[in-house]
C-alpha cells in the first residue's frame, strides 16, 4: 500500500526524542547494553516520563485515569 507521510508522523517523532534524550549523549559498550538502554528508556517514556499537553501525566497515568462525565 502506498504510504502517507501521517502514519509515520508519531514514530518519527518518537525516534527523534529516543535519539536526542538517550542515544547521542550515551556512550554503548555493547550492543547488549543498547538494548538493555532502549527497554529502559521505552518504558520510562511511557510510564514515568510527564508530558504537560496530557495534563502533567505520563502517556500510561492519562490513559488509565477513569472517564469524568
Amino acid at each position: 500500500r502506498k504510504g502517507n507521510c501521517h502514519d509515520n508522523a508519531a514514530m518519527e517523532s518518537f525516534f527523534g526524542t529516543l535519539k536526542s534524550e538517550f542515544f547521542y549523549p550515551t556512550r554503548f559498550e555493547s550492543i547488549e547494553a543498547l538494548q538493555a538502554g532502549i527497554k529502559h528508556y521505552i518504558h520510562y517514556y511511557n510510564h514515568q516520563r510527564i508530558k504537560l499537553k496530557l495534563n502533567g501525566l505520563s502517556p500510561v497515568m492519562y490513559r488509565t485515569q477513569p472517564v469524568r462525565p
